[in-house]
């Protein structure tokens, strides 16, 4: 469990990190360059999950070589889907990150949503239903791993 005091706004008690893939953690199917260093430092305090559609393939194949839980989403909207998820494991518990309008759900109803630019861009809704927005994934991680990042941009 990962616990952050933000002075003047809440207390934060992490326990799953949920990671869209494509445009997030992946571009056009290939994980990005030192993700994975920094998800195994994470491994130790959450339960990290990767929910795609596998629009490039390779996502439990990625999943697995990352030793994380994968949850393929079926055909239809995804952003629904990722909200699902999201509740299931306790939305107070989550902190959620991705780039697409489908994500701007599960940014929204987490703990701590972290709007990304995986190389493809990202989606204003994403931006706008996050809490933080991190040029990368690895900026994204790295305020994980040094919580005191985010309470200095998250505090009132």
């Amino acid at each position: 469990m990962l616990t952050i005091d933000i002075p003047d706004y809440k207390e934060l008690h992490i326990q799953h990190l949920v990671l869209d893939m494509n445009g997030t953690l992946a571009r056009d199917g290939a994980l990005l360059p030192g993700a994975k260093e920094r998800l195994d430092q994470l491994k130790p305090l959450l339960t990290i999950h990767l929910i795609t559609a596998d629009t490039h393939g390779g996502g439990q194949e990625a999943a697995r070589g990352l030793d994380i839980r994968f949850h393929k989403m079926t055909p239809g909207p995804g952003g629904p889907q990722k909200l699902t998820l999201v509740r299931a494991l306790g939305p107070e518990s989550v902190v959620a990150i991705g780039n697409g309008a489908n994500d701007a759900l599960m940014l929204k109803e987490s703990a701590l949503g972290v709007a990304v630019n995986g190389g493809e861009g990202a989606a204003v809704a994403a931006i706008l239903a996050a809490d933080i927005y991190a040029p990368d994934i690895l900026v994204a991680l790295d305020l994980l791993l040094h919580p005191d990042r985010i309470r200095a941009t998250l505090r009132r």
